[in-house]
């Protein structure tokens, strides 16, 4: 485990390309998923063997496993984009509200599966690239999704610049859960979807948190929810933000002073697998992240079983927030016997 204080807390960075603050109008999330029929929220659970081993008082984990039948937090993102462009067009029947209309992405995980969902919805095509070391048994998942599957690239990052060029030639609507210089809106967009996520978590802890520990891949759940912490508990809450050391692009950012594309090895922690992180995410961070932690392949298997015998199976990407509280330095972090943590099981097993 690497620990990095951050420099930047209540200021941020300002020196990311224009780059906004993630939302924070978790009412506009509600108000449209309230006239979705498959949208239901998902458990807040206690861990209180998982607290005993970590040395707290209180462990809370938002299980995203359900999310809309999706399987994870993703479930929030892409389809609530592509459902805000169906009702923004006014059609009566928004099943077809977006015929004639393709939307290309790249994915490493559950993102893709958002897409395809959130497209074959409203009538949309969906074109999802994939790297080379994604699962065929990942490809298939799309596939019954109904999305068409496009092997690109040696990671997830030349995929997703592949996908970026397709969406250009062939005018198609590139819908990243990341954002770069001159690509801000959709992604803002997106992440303001895991509102939801973060505003239930919210309303169901028994008391505020004093912590809350979020896993982060380009950052978009960990500023997305970071974000709403702050907006409704202010500074008291300490965040964490968790990242694998093979794909430390928030940490490494943070550590420079300004955005820095960052090398590693493939991770286990394949969703978390990103050598860049998003720019609203960034931005966001920056300003309300308290910490950063690196946490290694082994520290975050280490992490599945304990979670598996409290009920809450997941990957190593779903499991890494709480890998981080179990691998901390509770010293270091302030956790202690009166620590309430909040964290995220992002998605089950891979």
């Amino acid at each position: 485990m690497q620990h990095l204080s951050n420099p930047f807390r209540g200021q941020g960075l300002t020196n990311l390309s224009g780059a906004p603050a993630p939302s924070t109008d978790a009412g506009a999330v509600a108000k449209l998923l309230a006239q979705c029929p498959a949208h239901a929220t998902t458990p807040l659970t206690s861990a209180p063997v998982l607290a005993a081993r970590a040395g707290i008082g209180a462990l809370w984990v938002k299980d995203e496993r359900g999310r809309m039948g999706l399987g994870s937090f993703k479930a929030l993102g892409a389809a609530y984009v592509i459902a805000c462009d169906a009702v923004a067009t006014g059609a009566e029947d928004l099943s077809t509200a977006l015929a004639g209309r393709t939307y290309i992405t790249a994915s490493a995980g559950n993102h893709g599966m958002s897409v395809a969902a959130g497209a074959r919805i409203f009538g949309a095509r969906a074109i999802v690239h994939i790297a080379e070391t994604v699962p065929e048994s990942f490809a298939e998942r799309l596939r019954a999704k109904g999305a068409e599957v496009v092997r690109a690239g040696a990671e997830y990052e030349a995929s997703m610049a592949l996908a970026a060029e397709s969406a250009e030639a062939n005018g198609h609507i590139l819908l990243s859960d990341s954002s770069w210089p001159g690509y801000m809106d959709r992604p803002h967009r997106l992440m303001e979807g895991y509102l939801q996520m973060a505003a239930e978590a919210l309303d169901d802890c028994p008391e505020p948190p004093t912590h809350v520990f979020l896993q982060a891949g380009v950052g978009g759940l960990a500023g997305a929810v970071a974000a709403l912490v702050r907006k409704r508990l202010g500074d008291a809450p300490r965040i964490v933000v968790v990242e694998p050391d093979a794909a430390p692009a928030i940490f490494n950012s943070i550590k420079a002073g300004g955005f820095v594309t960052t090398t590693g090895p493939v991770s286990a922690m394949g969703r978390l697998d990103c050598k860049e992180a998003s720019l609203i995410a960034l931005t966001g961070l920056s300003r309300d992240a308290d910490d950063f932690l690196l946490i290694t392949e082994e520290e975050a298997a280490d992490a599945l079983a304990p979670m598996a015998a409290e009920g809450l199976e997941g990957s190593e990407s779903g499991v890494a927030g709480v890998a981080g509280v179990l691998a901390a330095d509770a010293a270091l972090l302030g956790l202690g016997p009166d620590s309430r943590v909040l964290c995220f099981l992002s998605e089950g097993p891979a």
